[in-house]
Parts: structure tokens; sequence; C-alpha cells
């Protein structure tokens, strides 16, 4: 059954400065976590040096066999990663309509958040909640 896990926002200096877990499926430390944000930026940015085809802009998908990571670079290096059930739909669009909407509007436009520091925006995380949470009961998950 499709599901989203969690979310995480990495700016562009690789600086983990989001993170939510709506599905708890393992217990992630922050450490956990943390790591998880490094280790990709650094990923994302070696995958865009060794890209054979001109113009790449690094991993958007990574499969497992128990989850799937998307992710989503903005123009400004700012990336957004979805853990999700593997072959969950409309991922993509999910990360690069809704959330980077929600991102643009309640924490980009908030005149008290400094760019690429944590994000402590409560509408942003009433809102995605809210979102998250429709899509769940569209597929039929209880959250």
């Amino acid at each position: 059954m499709p599901a989203i896990y969690a979310l995480y926002v990495i700016n562009k200096s690789g600086g983990l400065i989001f993170n939510k877990e709506f599905v708890t499926i393992a217990s992630n430390s922050l450490n956990d976590t943390l790591r998880l944000a490094s280790i990709w930026h650094s990923l994302h940015a070696i995958a865009v040096q060794l890209a054979p085809a001109p113009g790449c802009t690094g991993i958007e998908l990574l499969r497992a066999d128990t989850f799937d990571l998307h992710c989503f670079q903005t123009l400004t290096g700012t990336k957004f990663l979805v853990v999700a059930e593997p072959d969950t739909p409309d991922v993509e669009a999910l990360l690069r309509e809704t959330v980077y909407d929600l991102y643009a509007d309640y924490v980009l436009k908030n005149p008290f958040y400094e760019v690429e520091m944590p994000i402590r925006c409560e509408l942003f995380d009433q809102n995605l909640f809210n979102t998250i949470a429709a899509v769940h009961r569209r597929w039929g998950l209880v959250h």
C-alpha cells in the first residue's frame, strides 16, 4: 500500500534544515538523519560530476527493497527528499508542486526565516501534515 514515510530538506551546503516523519517504520536517531542528509548531498554532487549525459542534475530516485527515496533539487540548490513505500504514485508531482509550493508560501515568504537555516515555521508544519494526511486518506491509510 502506498505511503509517504518522511520528508527531509537539505540546504545547498548539505545541512539538514528540516525533517519530518509521517509514518514511523524504523527508529532513526537525529544523528542517523543528519548522516543521511550529509551522505545524500555528497552522492548527489558526485552523480552530477560522473553523469555521462551533459546537463545531469544528480540523483532523482533511489530504489531499495523496502523504500524509494525521491529527490527534487530546486534551482537554488535546496534538496527535498521523500522516503516512500516502493512504487508510490505521483511522488515527483507531490514534491515539485505541493511540497515546494508550501515551502515557498510558508517558509520563504516568512519575514523571520533566514535562508539556509533550520525551518521552524508552524504554518509550514501544519499545512505539510494536512497535505500528507489527505494523501494518505486518499490511499486508504489511517493517519
